[in-house]
């Protein structure tokens, strides 16, 4: 099995003026950028999205494309959009999978590295990286 075509790099935000924790509703973006890292044009088609929060709330999203579109991206193409959720709890995690299928045929489900999710209270950014 060759590796997967495509690359996936997230940028999450806690957005304050769409969130109200006195009523546990915490939103979030998430801006993605997917490039193609292969040699051959490859189409997104569909995402598979698990998303954890700290109250132990688990959401699964499935759907056809992102944002309504199913990019075919050439060798060395990117293609970024945003996008968001919405957790019950200040912080939580994301990962998932892309479903492409490449202009030969072949077909790949391209991991989604987790990210955390972290809504930033006290009016400081807060960052933290996974390893």
């Amino acid at each position: 099995m060759s590796h997967s075509p495509f690359s996936v790099q997230v940028e999450p935000r806690y957005l304050a003026d769409q969130s109200s924790p006195k009523d546990n509703v915490y939103t979030f973006s998430y801006t993605v950028t997917v490039t193609n890292v292969g040699e051959i044009g490859a189409q997104l088609i569909a995402r598979h999205w698990l998303i954890n929060d700290a109250s132990g709330h688990a959401q699964e999203v499935k759907g056809l494309g992102v944002i309504g579109q199913q990019p075919l991206l050439a060798p060395g193409e990117s293609f970024r959009y945003t996008s968001g959720c919405r957790l019950q709890a200040p912080s939580g995690t994301m990962h998932g999978s892309y479903f492409v299928v490449t202009e030969e045929g072949e077909r790949f489900d391209v991991p989604i590295p987790m990210f955390v999710l972290e809504a930033d209270i006290a009016g400081t950014p807060v960052s933290r990286v996974l390893h």
